[in-house]
């Protein structure tokens, strides 16, 4: 069984992956942000960081669903893994409570 699929390692699969994409897509920020200061102090124009910040952001959105599809793609299969146990369980405990023991 692959650890995606075995029901104790899809959360944490699931956490590892999401953290993974977080601060990649953090990480991007911080370098648009690092660039758009360096342009702006090469051209000798004064931007306050809060607005560097936001560009920045703006710019990264996009850029992440390009840049990043390979993590996006983990994180949404790891949901779907960590879905599918909760389903699982789920239909369990209904037919547990039901009287259908499942043995």
């Amino acid at each position: 069984m692959s650890d995606a699929t075995r029901p104790e390692g899809a959360g944490r699969r699931l956490a590892r992956s999401l953290a993974i994409y977080t601060v990649a897509r953090l990480g991007l920020v911080a370098v648009i942000t690092a660039i758009i200061m360096s342009v702006a102090a090469v051209v000798k124009v004064a931007i306050p960081l809060i607005v560097a910040l936001l560009f920045g952001l703006l710019i990264a959105m996009p850029l992440s669903l390009l840049l990043f599809k390979k993590l996006r793609t983990q994180v949404n299969k790891d949901i779907g893994a960590v879905d599918a146990k909760r389903r699982r369980d789920r239909d369990q405990l209904m037919s547990r409570l039901q009287g259908r023991d499942e043995q």
